[in-house]
């Protein structure tokens, strides 16, 4: 942000969201180096209660889950060229399997995830691509407790990295990784969130959110340059190598918003419209599209 922005910003003190989840901590390390950071007041927490706040009004700004910004895209507008999906394999979206995905008719599947895009689209390919249809509930996302009570477990962050990485391998189970289940059926990228403004708070401050689209931007760009030092600097408390870590951020995430990842979400909604609360043809709103206050 320049001085004038940043100043007007700190007035403001934009409510912004942050996944707490590693797969969106390339958006946020480059905050603090280019000194970003102090201008948002930062709220952490899941995918699925970001969205909720956001949709409330308790947020400005922030993530939000493919499926809830299609049920209130009305309300709010999305920044471009900044999201977190894959082109493939995305490693942090899965689902664990005792037995044969095709073995999972009538057969109880924990849903162990904290976005409801991720559960949407797990039901979705083992209901339409796989032609099963389990009996799905709900669980922490703990992969022992909940193969404990299912044939499989959906995971989404960091749990879905250690169940895929570390308990599966050693225990024997089959990983299903969604995003490339979702590739290989449809040829497209799958987003599971997007950046999003609320329309009123767009509309009254134009330019405080033109500048923290920038700065997201400007964060995401400076981190994926030197993602090798924000991998090193994540495997001090995670449990997981730097090179691991550097590969995911920079080959299995993919972190745009442009036409083909939008033709995935078109189709995504398409393809679960009919039970999601949304229209089929639901139109997605990009920052542009806002006229500036006054």
């Amino acid at each position: 942000m320049t001085g004038s922005e940043a100043g007007s910003s700190a007035a403001v003190r934009p409510r912004v969201g942050h996944i707490q989840f590693l797969n969106c901590l390339p958006l946020y390390w480059g905050l603090a180096r280019t000194g970003n950071l102090l201008d948002l007041d930062l709220t952490r927490d899941t995918p699925e209660k970001l969205s909720d706040r956001l949709v409330a009004g308790d947020l400005d700004i922030g993530p939000i889950t493919c499926v809830e910004y299609l049920r209130h895209a009305e309300d709010l507008v999305v920044l471009p060229d900044i999201a977190v999906g894959s082109d493939g394999p995305v490693m942090s979206c899965v689902i664990v399997s005792k037995v044969p995905l095709a073995d999972l008719d009538g057969r109880p599947v924990a849903l162990g995830s904290t976005s409801r895009t991720s559960v949407r689209l797990a039901r979705l390919l083992l209901e339409e691509r796989e032609g099963v249809r389990p009996e799905y509930f709900s669980s922490p996302p703990d992969l022992d407790a909940m193969l404990a009570r299912a044939d499989a477990a959906v995971l989404i962050g960091d749990p879905a990295l250690r169940a895929s990485l570390e308990q599966a391998p050693s225990q024997g189970l089959a990983v299903h990784d969604l995003g490339a289940m979702w590739k290989e059926w449809t040829g497209l990228p799958f987003v599971f969130a997007v950046w999003a403004a609320r329309r009123d708070y767009a509309e009254q401050q134009p330019g405080t959110v033109a500048a923290v689209h920038r700065a997201f931007l400007e964060s995401r760009d400076l981190s994926l340059t030197e993602a090798g030092k924000v991998a090193e600097q994540a495997a001090r408390w995670e449990s997981f190598e730097a090179p691991l870590l550097e590969r995911y951020f920079t080959e299995a995430l993919d972190y745009s918003l442009g036409g083909r990842q939008l033709a995935g979400i078109a189709e995504f909604a398409r393809r679960v419209a009919h039970d999601s609360g949304f229209a089929a043809d639901v139109t997605v709103r990009l920052l542009e599209s806002v006229p500036a206050a006054g």
